[in-house]
Formats: C-alpha cells, sequence, structure tokens
C-alpha cells in the first residue's frame, strides 16, 4: 500500500464497528494492517464491514488457546503496534495484553477501543453507540423541539468518537515511538471521543448560547436558516446561511428580502414563523429546479442525497471521492496526500485467508505453521 503510513505495521485484533473503522483508517493511509480474525470467523461483522475491513491481510488465530496468544506476541514483536477492542481485562486473561505485548517490543503502541474507558464503574458494562453518546450529553441535543432524541445512526460514537480517535491516537503514539523509542497504552473510549465532539456546544452552553430544549439552538434545526426543507417533488433540501451576507442571498433568492418578518435574522421569537415561510417557498419548486437555482452559490445550499444520489453527483465524481472495490461502492480514503496519496483499497479477504503467507513473511517456519495448524491454534482459509 502506498500512503504516508507506507512501512508501519500494525496488528489489529478483529472486533466490530469501532475497530475496524480504526484499521480501515490506518490501512487507507498505507500501513501493512494484519487483521487477527478469530478461527470461527466474524459472525457479527457479517453485515456491514466490507468496507471496513478492506486492504488488509487476515489469519485466523485462537486467541483462547497459549499457543495462539503466542503468535499474537510473534507478530507483535516485529511490528509497530496492536489495537483491540475488548471490555477491560480480557486482553489480559488472553495473554495479549499491554504488559505481554511491550515487554515482547517496548516500542509497541497498544491501542485499546472501548466504550466507557478502561476504568470508571461502568467501564466492564454492555453497551453501544448509542448508550455512550446518550452519557456523553451528545444524544440529549439531538432531535426535534417537542420530540425524543434521535439517534444519529452510530456515526458520533463508534466511529466518530471512537474508531476515528483511536486511529488519531495511534499515529500520536508512534510518533511518539519513533522519536523517543518508547511504546505505550492508547485508550480510546467512545464516551470519552464523543465528549471531545461536544466541546463546542460546552463552550455555547457556557456563554448562554445553548438551550437544553431540542430543536431551539442555531445548530440543531431551530433556526430557520439552518433546517432542511421539503420540495414539491417530496425531496429534501438544506439551506444553512448563518453568516449575515449569505442570509442576506438566501432572501433574494427566495424573494423574501423585503419580508418584514426576516428584517432580524437573530429574531428568536419569530423563527417558527420564519420558517414557516421558507417551508412555504421551498415547497413551490422542485429539488432539481432548487439545485439549478441555489447549487453552488453563497447560499449554503444542498440537497439531501441518498447514498447511491452522492456517490453519483458531479462533484463527488469529479472529486473522485468513491471508489468501487470488488463490486462495492464506498467512500475513497481521505484525508488527501499531495506527496503520498493512498493507493486504492483493496476487498475485505475472509478470515483466515492470509495465514501461511502471513507467518511466513514474518519468519514462522512451514514445520511450525503445520503444527500450529495441527494444535488448533490457527486456521487458513483454503
Amino acid at each position: 500500500m502506498a500512503g504516508p503510513l507506507e512501512s508501519v505495521r500494525i496488528i489489529e485484533l478483529a472486533g466490530i464497528g469501532p475497530g475496524p473503522f480504526t484499521g480501515m483508517m490506518l490501512a487507507d493511509m498505507g500501513a501493512e494492517v494484519i487483521r487477527v480474525d478469530r478461527k470461527d470467523g466474524n459472525p457479527a461483522a457479517a453485515v456491514g464491514h466490507g468496507a471496513l475491513f478492506r486492504s488488509r491481510r487476515s489469519i485466523a488465530v485462537d486467541l483462547k488457546s497459549p499457543a495462539g496468544a503466542e503468535v499474537v506476541l510473534r507478530l507483535v514483536a516485529a511490528a509497530d503496534g496492536l489495537f483491540e477492542g475488548f471490555r477491560p481485562g480480557v486482553a489480559e486473561r488472553l495473554g495479549v495484553g499491554p504488559e505481554q505485548v511491550l515487554a515482547r517490543n517496548p516500542k509497541a503502541v497498544y491501542g485499546r477501543m472501548t466504550g466507557w474507558g478502561q476504568d470508571g464503574p461502568l467501564a466492564t458494562a454492555a453497551g453501544h453507540d448509542m448508550n455512550y453518546i446518550s452519557l456523553a450529553g451528545a444524544l440529549h441535543a439531538i432531535g426535534e423541539a417537542g420530540r425524543k432524541p434521535v439517534v444519529p445512526l452510530n456515526l458520533v460514537g463508534d466511529f466518530g468518537g471512537g474508531g476515528m480517535l483511536l486511529a488519531y491516537g495511534m499515529v500520536c503514539g508512534l510518533l511518539h515511538a519513533q522519536r523517543t523509542g518508547q511504546g505505550q497504552v492508547v485508550d480510546a473510549a467512545m464516551v470519552d471521543g464523543t465528549g471531545l465532539l461536544m466541546n463546542p456546544f460546552f463552550a455555547l452552553r457556557h456563554a448562554g448560547m445553548f438551550s437544553f430544549q431540542r430543536g431551539a439552538n442555531m445548530l440543531d434545526g431551530g433556526a430557520p436558516f439552518y433546517d432542511t426543507y421539503q420540495t414539491a417533488d417530496g425531496e429534501w433540501v438544506g439551506l444553512g446561511p448563518i453568516e449575515p451576507q449569505f442570509y442576506a442571498l438566501m432572501l433574494d433568492k427566495l424573494g423574501l428580502a423585503d419580508d418584514e418578518l426576516f428584517a432580524n435574522q437573530f429574531d428568536l421569537p419569530r423563527w417558527a414563523q420564519q420558517k414557516a415561510r421558507i417551508a412555504e417557498v421551498v415547497a413551490g419548486r422542485t429539488r432539481a429546479e432548487w439545485d439549478e437555482m441555489l447549487l453552488g452559490t453563497d447560499v449554503c445550499y444542498a440537497p439531501v442525497l441518498t447514498l447511491d444520489e452522492a456517490a453519483a453527483h458531479p462533484h463527488s465524481v469529479a472529486r473522485g471521492a468513491h471508489v468501487t472495490v470488488d463490486g462495492m461502492t464506498q467512500a475513497a480514503p481521505a484525508p488527501r496526500f499531495s506527496a503520498t496519496p493512498p493507493a486504492t483499497p483493496t476487498p475485505a479477504t475472509v478470515p483466515g485467508t492470509d495465514t501461511r503467507a502471513v507467518l511466513a513473511d514474518l519468519g514462522f517456519t512451514e514445520d511450525e505453521v503445520a503444527d500450529l495448524i495441527g494444535r488448533g491454534a490457527i486456521d487458513h482459509a483454503e
């Protein structure tokens, strides 16, 4: 793989959701990420993980056997880092925890992906994205006025506050190890990462500019100039002209520049009336007509697209924002680099596809591999 992380080798103890997202981020940037799958595969990852497991080789290991744990420790001895997504204490019981890994490779960066973190009263409890973003204060803030909180897919906790946070932490740890020769443990918790994403709203709250009432704030759909509106053909568009000059342009384009109702952009008591009037205007044209009139202007406008529409949009196509890998359309690696552009991703492999090849590359003899397979410590997909 080409990219800014070329020559970096990371061992991934495969899981679901945020861990694979971390692996994808690192592999997209050129790191050699070796995915250690369970011998019986990863059934929980059968749906939705095709893109997340791209661009890396897979070996199948029975981590519950001492011989399987030893395989992982030998792998990490020749790697720059390892990350896992087990509950606190599980990796230690399997014999592949931070103490064991750093004893084999003091320069290794050991990444840990959990929901609640490695300590605290909830550390060992089960949970999912929705639970973590609830505790961090994010879910409470998302939704329409007078309605229940709206779950924003699992983007905030699993991926933004989880997988991406761990990928960032791993790279920070790698830079430190490169300078000092010292490895360390990276504790990435989704509740922490979600809290970081909420920092702008902590600041707004401190300044008296953020209400706990959903749908009453500037950026949560409360403002008429930062919301979605339905068009004549039942589609949706988004308007977001926050700055006064962009707001004035929106009013001009919508034919509302002389309407006294819109004289004060931040007249909160009139926001509901303003929104109703804008909705009435937007409903008078189709989405295509609004695209023709507003897209590409400083109105801060965009159509609300489906995934298929997003991949086919001329702007996405012009930027090469999506790639097709093994018949699957998916987002291309990001961000972009001028000197070390990432390569096109490769398809996800069946667990254990590369067991023999990976172990041979890392110095295991044919007899050792055969012995490990015979003892059930590893498996190789034929």
